[in-house]
């Protein structure tokens, strides 16, 4: 009786299970946590420095471009250290899977090294968010008030909606300006009904002076008639005064346009400059975890060699 020869079935894994995840997210929440923890401590630091840059006395303060740099720079350096940092302890604590080609490895370090940063970057964004934001808006807030006439008008609307003589902010001193009278005994007078009057409509007319960026020639005159009956000025003297006041208010809005265009500048070389930091850190977390990680596999290559 003959029998047939069955060759024998190669054996075979008894539970073949899927490939664990590539992402080790123990060490890039690790990474992660160490990178935002220096960011912080390194922020307080700049901080402080920063303060040692602000003065109230004139003239011993930095300009406002020499403090946006310093703080940009100083934002690279922060990225440099701790996405260094972290990106280099991702690298070594990831766990590096069994038969996989050397060129997956860097790629899987690089990438777990990118991530920790990328979280790190988040967890920082939203604790600092809001600051970060109101320092990038300040410049934009600033040219918009002054493109809207804010700088003169805003103050001078609320002195004309105050409903009585005395102005308010720098429309005020301008009108106090233009109505001070010649002879300062006056001062002890009180005021009557056609002073406020008078400075009513001086403060209307330098609202709409300022929302239009010109004075016409017929307010130019008319403030000349009320200046000269207020103060007791001559009619060449008051148009003198008035023409005086008049380049004193422009000087003052050329001034808070040139500062308004200044905060604008610094806010968008800060936003610049502070997404290249960002860029730079995100590099040199990638390099330093293939750093790191070529520096786990040389420890476990040099621990098996020791033991066998």
């Amino acid at each position: 009786m003959s029998s047939t020869y069955a060759p024998p079935v190669p054996a075979i894994a008894a539970a073949v299970e899927p490939s664990p995840s590539a992402v080790s997210w123990g060490a890039i929440f690790a990474g992660a946590l160490a990178a935002a923890t220096l960011t912080l401590t390194l922020m307080l630091l700049g901080s402080g420095l920063g303060l040692t840059m602000a003065s109230p006395w004139a003239g011993e303060s930095a300009s406002i471009t020499t403090f946006a740099v310093s703080t940009v720079i100083w934002l690279v350096i922060v990225q440099w250290l701790s996405a260094g940092f972290g990106g280099y302890l991702t690298g070594r604590l990831r766990t590096k899977r069994v038969g996989v080609h050397s060129d997956e490895t860097f790629f899987r370090d690089t990438a777990h090294g990118f991530m920790a940063w990328a979280v790190a970057t988040l967890l920082v964004a939203g604790m600092l968010g809001s600051a970060m934001s109101s320092a990038v808006g300040t410049g934009v807030r600033a040219a918009s008030n002054v493109a809207s006439g804010a700088a003169m008008g805003a103050s001078a609307g609320a002195a004309a909606n105050a409903g009585s003589g005395s102005a308010t902010d720098a429309v005020s001193y301008f009108v106090d300006t233009l109505f001070r009278p010649a002879d300062p005994a006056r001062l002890a007078a009180p005021a009557g009904e056609g002073d406020a009057a008078a400075v009513a409509q001086a403060s209307r007319i330098l609202t709409a002076s300022a929302a239009a960026g010109e004075v016409s020639a017929a307010d130019r005159a008319y403030l000349g008639q009320l200046v000269a009956v207020r103060t007791g000025l001559s009619p060449a003297e008051a148009t003198e005064r008035v023409n005086a006041v008049l380049a004193q208010a422009e000087a003052a809005k050329v001034k808070a346009q040139k500062a308004a265009d200044t905060a604008r500048k610094a806010g968008a070389l800060f936003a610049l400059l502070g997404a290249l930091s960002l860029l730079v850190g995100a590099f040199v977390a990638g390099v330093a975890a293939a750093m790191g990680g070529r520096q786990r596999d040389d420890d476990e290559a040099l621990y098996l060699g020791m033991s066998r």
